[in-house]
């Protein structure tokens, strides 16, 4: 048995004493003085304005026709409702926008090809630390060699087989383009007992997609079938004259995935800058689409204001169907560049004609008799093993280049099922903003984009 004589015992006291004295110092070091501050050094409020959206801010709006129910829907009255402040596109989302992310999928599927079967350089399979990675990520940072003799073998399965080619052109087989992605189901979890939430495995929560998310690209010749769409069908996607115009052929699943994918795409790179994750990005609701289209000027039929379609000019103010089906004299045939006409007072484009909308609403006749007046919403995710077939109908906003004008009035709704693509149907994303005013945090910092 060691024993402690008087001078070790001296030393222990000695070190114990300037271990609590360290301790202490480092917490007076704080500046806090012992008081509630808070945790300090935080990363910094500000938010920066994504690129190609409009600052919408937060407020209340009457929802509801401002003119005649000329098809008798009875399906919308005037109802009053407040949104916080939230982002959306300033246009609808363009075939050059979409087609990036019909490149990333594409991109993903050649990485994992690579990385499995030629180079390793293309798969990161430790993390900074050294620790093993299940399983192994794609590492983003090497270039494909499309071109290259070895690329060329290795990357043959991209491509659709030599008898489906058409004379012979080596082109990539789009039905391989599937994005996967997981979403979370809060509104399962916020269903739960609060004393059972303790012992809930987030795992359930969670479920896996898998969509198909090439455009449509024949619908230019389903949807119309006596009439000759075919240089749409064939180029529209594709060539360089149409990326500014809106993606069609995109059903609301795929516009879904596509803002899963965006919002992911931004926070993978705030996190390499150590930044905080930004908010989603998603479809709007029906009510933030409304409140967007009015512009701040309530009880008025069109984006612009008045009850006309057209200016002091006598010009058209959207791309719509006029008169008896003088496309032409829109200044478009089919659907237009974004942004060709006039933007409203919230500077938004297109909110009535060229293309009509899909909101993340499901459509239902009485949803303006028993939604909620706060940022009002409708249950979106439809499960096809549980939930009646009408939670499929999408609500569809803003008509189209191929709509009379009562469907480019900001209060008429209308819908699609989700799985339906066409020729007239596209989308733009919103971000909530997360906060009061963007103005509160902006103070002292800079733009993390």
């Amino acid at each position: 048995m060691a024993i402690i004589t008087e001078t070790t015992m001296k030393k222990i006291f000695l070190i114990a004493l300037a271990a609590v004295l360290f301790t202490s110092c480092n917490w007076l070091g704080r500046g806090d003085r012992g008081h509630l501050v808070g945790v300090q050094n935080r990363p910094d409020a500000f938010y920066a304005d994504p690129p190609g959206m409009v600052f919408i801010p937060m407020g209340s709006v009457t929802l509801g026709p401002s003119d005649q129910d000329i098809a008798y829907t009875q399906n919308a009255r005037s109802w009053t409702v407040s949104l916080p402040a939230f982002y959306m596109d300033e246009t609808e989302i363009t075939n050059n926008q979409y087609r990036q992310f019909v490149y990333w999928v594409r991109d993903s599927l050649a990485r994992s090809i690579l990385a499995a079967t030629l180079d390793p350089d293309f798969e990161i399979d430790e993390d900074e630390f050294g620790e093993p990675l299940i399983p192994p990520l794609l590492n983003w940072r090497p270039q494909i060699r499309w071109g290259g003799e070895e690329e060329r073998v290795v990357l043959e399965e991209l491509y659709l087989p030599e008898q489906e080619r058409f004379f012979r052109r080596r082109e990539i087989d789009t039905r391989l383009l599937v994005y996967r992605y997981f979403t979370i189901d809060l509104r399962r979890a916020a269903n739960i007992e609060p004393n059972e939430r303790r012992n809930l495995n987030r795992a359930d929560l969670i479920t896996q997609h898998e969509t198909h998310i090439y455009p449509d690209t024949l619908v230019w010749i389903s949807d119309f079938t006596y009439s000759y769409n075919e240089p749409m069908a064939k180029q529209y996607f594709w060539h360089p004259s149409f990326d500014h115009y809106p993606v069609v052929g995109v059903n609301w699943v795929q516009a879904r995935a596509f803002n899963v994918w965006r919002t992911q795409y931004l926070n993978s790179y705030l996190a390499s800058r150590n930044q905080p994750f930004a908010m989603d990005f998603e479809l709007p609701s029906e009510a933030q689409w409304e409140y967007a289209a009015r512009g701040g000027l309530d009880l008025n039929p069109y984006p612009w204001g008045g009850p006309y379609l057209r200016d002091q000019e006598g010009c058209f103010l959207a791309n719509f169907k006029p008169m008896r089906g003088r496309y032409a004299d829109t200044g478009a045939m089919y659907t237009n560049i974004a942004g060709f006409y006039p933007p409203n007072d919230y500077g938004l484009y297109d909110m009535a004609g060229n293309v009509s909308e899909w909101t993340r609403n499901a459509y239902d006749e009485s949803f303006y008799y028993f939604g909620h007046d706060l940022s009002p919403d409708y249950q979106y995710e439809f499960n096809p093993d549980v939930d009646p077939p009408a939670l499929s109908r999408k609500v569809v906003r803003g008509g189209s280049w191929k709509d009379i004008g009562y469907f480019l009035q900001v209060s008429t709704r209308s819908y699609e099922f989700q799985d339906t693509a066409t020729s007239y149907i596209g989308f733009r994303s919103v971000q909530t903003f997360p906060g009061r005013d963007r103005d509160d945090g902006r103070r002292g910092a800079s733009n993390v984009y």
